[in-house]
């Protein structure tokens, strides 16, 4: 049995090569990253050729707060663009003075909000230069039960920050994500799923935003892609 196992490990190792030098130390940068990071590359050209609907739905102390539907898609010079479909915020009081403060306060909680979707898509999209950076230099172990092997690092994006990433060995796509991290000064926890297409297109199927400190949780799906004619 023990024989058996010492081969499928090897067989998996070399479905990804450099993981197994990854685990060694210093040949992690040359084989992750050519491998992987090629992966991701290859994933960004084609997902630029594609359409989506990204659905956010936000939760204040257990409570949905808002539901937002947008239309994404990649402008011209290689940035993401967004149309809003549909937003079922929550009313706002009567009365001027009441009126006048809850729509500041929903003005600071919509940038707040949208600096967390940011975060979410740094850490996600496959064109982000420093998570293709942090491969390079990540630790790596596996395979786990799935067969995935494990990518974590520190200070990838933001001073004290965590990323874990599971790589399938066969294609190389991420499988799922987890982050620890700190948003203008709140402990930020990240987890997320990817989908792999037909077509071979690695994307977030569901990504998970939580921060304590604030009694919020953000849910992200992304569905129906279309690519562009």
């Amino acid at each position: 049995m023990r024989t058996f196992l010492i081969v499928v490990a090897s067989v998996l190792l070399a479905g990804l090569p450099g993981i197994a030098a990854a685990q060694g130390g210093s040949a992690a940068g040359a084989d992750v990253a050519a491998r992987v990071t090629e992966a991701r590359r290859t994933n960004a050209a084609l997902m630029r050729q594609y359409s989506w609907t990204s659905r956010m739905e936000i939760f204040a102390q257990g409570q949905v707060k808002d539901i937002r539907l947008d239309a994404v898609n990649y402008g011209p010079g290689g940035q993401l663009q967004r149309t809003v479909m549909n937003d079922q915020g929550a009313p706002l009081p009567r009365g001027f003075l009441r009126r006048r403060i809850a729509e500041d306060e929903r003005k600071r909680m919509e940038e707040y909000l949208v600096g967390l979707r940011d975060m979410l898509d740094q850490y996600t999209l496959s064109t982000t230069g420093k998570v293709q950076e942090f491969l390079g230099h990540a630790k790596a172990t596996g395979p786990d039960a799935a067969g995935l092997f494990e990518l974590t690092g520190d200070n990838v994006l933001y001073q004290g920050d965590t990323l874990s990433l599971w790589v399938d060995p066969l294609t190389r796509h991420v499988r799922r994500i987890q982050v620890s991290a700190t948003f203008q000064g709140d402990p930020v926890n990240l987890s997320a799923t990817f989908k792999t297409l037909p077509s071979g297109l690695n994307h977030v199927a569901y990504a998970e935003l939580t921060v304590p400190a604030k009694q919020i949780t953000v849910q992200v799906q992304n569905f129906d892609y279309n690519r562009n004619n």
